[in-house]
């Protein structure tokens, strides 16, 4: 937590991170005295500000590597992958769900997601400021900044429950009440009150995603804050929220092809609500690592993150997303690329197409994004919600129109017990490599039976997840030693 500390301490204090004007130019090019504000009281100055937010989920600490071990190796969906001696650094013990409190996963995306959102709190200090920037501007911008905040407290209170709630820039010197601040955990419950409360005045002035500009499509919309708030409403099954802040995710459609959604010409599509932009060309400012490490080994990737036996298992015959999804050695891509056959014992057989850049294959960074909110996901909460309120022929109609997009016919079930268990399958399959399969075991209750038979070569037995543990991902003790008692760890982490 000390590199934390010390961002919110110093740097939100005296200095923040100026960006080129151009929103996908995303590389931090100076650093500037915040005395010297003036230079940005403008249009352009304005944008820079939370364009620095947006830059810093193209990271390796926030989205890569990390990430990836932290929220889809744990999970059943996908195995370590790479070579049995190649542990990514702690990528074994997380595929085993053995990892302690110093898991350097864990700590790398506690500490980025602060980063990211002491950017949002600078960005919230001084936009309004600036008087010569245009006021409509300024409070799109300002609710762009709430709603990527509110974004990054999700994936916290997801990942380690109650976490500190810094809502603010901090003045130097340090106040105890700032101290307090930065150091003490709130409970899961206030985190979520925080985040709803962001979400909702972000929705009040953010406009729809049909009313940007065309190069201007990945910023957050009025539909993205309450989709994220349908979603957040899921996790505490707050049903009726989730139905209310559903119905006003409007302008979307489901895309007629599930496999072209996850190439360069699905890029923000019609379905697409909030995916991170990589963009590959020179300057290339794609998510460091984020298609190498999981791509084919001994072709142009590392070979992490590999598709399960278990995933492969769980769609039925004549899903489209199964191919849409999975890269399988001795295929041919859509592209023409050739995947060979390395042997019979080959470690890698299975690899993440979601991650796959067609154009920028073997390059550190490449223009693979991360859709982090489809429609499609909207409908299948919504779906969830109106299946545990008892209106089960509702969620039953949205929940072939996702199967039927795959090619499949209407589901089978009818009972509400049936179409609960339908669902959670159909996210599985819907959703695998969008990082949410961990989370959803959790928090509908899956996770020590789905875990048990998650066999593999490396798990013969399945994998042992904990109740009572494995819920949560560990406090960085970094962090815990940096707080000297004023925050304490998760249940069995020592």
């Amino acid at each position: 937590m000390k590199k934390i500390y010390i961002s919110i301490f110093v740097l939100s204090a005296f200095t923040f991170i100026g960006c080129a004007d151009d929103y996908l130019d995303v590389k931090q090019t100076e650093t500037i005295s915040t005395d010297d504000i003036e230079l940005f009281n403008n249009d352009n100055g304005a944008k820079t500000f939370v364009t620095s937010i947006y830059s810093k989920f193209l990271d390796w600490d926030m989205s890569s590597f990390g990430w990836i071990g932290l929220a889809s190796i744990t999970s059943d969906d996908a195995d370590k992958g790479s070579t049995p001696s190649d542990t990514g650094t702690d990528k074994d013990v997380l595929d085993a769900l053995t990892y302690n409190a110093s898991n350097p996963s864990a700590e790398s995306t506690f500490n980025a997601n602060y980063d990211g959102i002491n950017r949002c709190n600078q960005a919230l200090a001084i936009l309004p400021k600036l008087d010569k920037a245009d006021p409509a501007l300024r409070e799109r911008l300002m609710g762009e900044a709430k709603f990527l905040r509110a974004f990054m407290y999700f994936t916290l209170v997801k990942c380690y429950g109650g976490v500190p709630i810094v809502d603010h820039v901090s003045k130097i010197p340090l106040s105890a009440e700032d101290k307090t601040m930065q150091l003490t955990r709130k409970t899961a419950a206030e985190v979520y009150a925080f985040i709803e409360k962001d979400l909702t005045e972000a929705a009040s002035v953010l406009p729809n995603k049909s009313q940007y500009a065309a190069d201007e499509k990945a910023r957050a919309s009025k539909g993205a804050a309450y989709a994220l708030l349908a979603k957040v409403n899921l996790y505490q099954k707050n049903w009726q929220k989730v139905i209310d802040n559903a119905n006003l995710v409007t302008g979307y459609i489901i895309s007629p092809d599930y496999a072209k959604m996850f190439r360069l010409e699905g890029e923000n599509d019609g379905e697409s609500i909030f995916e991170i932009n990589g963009v590959g060309s020179v300057a290339a400012r794609g998510i460091q690592g984020y298609s190498n490490v999981q791509g084919a080994r001994d072709a142009w990737g590392w070979g992490f993150n590999q598709p399960s036996q278990s995933l492969v298992n769980a769609y039925e015959a004549g899903d489209v997303r199964k191919n849409a999804t999975i890269i399988f050695r001795g295929t041919t891509l859509y592209d023409g690329r050739e995947i060979p056959v390395l042997s019979e014992d080959d470690p890698n057989p299975r690899y993440n197409l979601k991650a796959y850049s067609s154009a920028y294959t073997s390059a550190w960074e490449t223009d693979a994004n991360i859709k982090y909110l489809r429609y499609a996901e909207v409908l299948l909460m919504k779906a969830e919600a109106l299946n545990e309120l008892a209106q089960t022929p509702g969620a039953i109609a949205l929940l072939n129109v996702i199967r039927h997009r795959a090619g499949l016919g209407d589901t089978p079930a009818t009972s509400q017990a049936a179409v609960r268990t339908a669902i959670w399958k159909e996210r599985r399959v819907e959703l695998a490599f969008e990082f949410d399969r961990f989370f959803d075991l959790v928090r509908t209750g899956q996770a020590k039976d789905a875990f048990a038979a998650d066999k593999s070569a490396d798990f013969p037995n399945g994998r042992v997840f904990t109740v009572g543990k494995n819920e949560l991902f560990p406090i960085p003790s970094s962090f815990l030693l940096i707080a000297e008692g004023m925050s304490s760890q998760n249940p069995g982490y020592n």
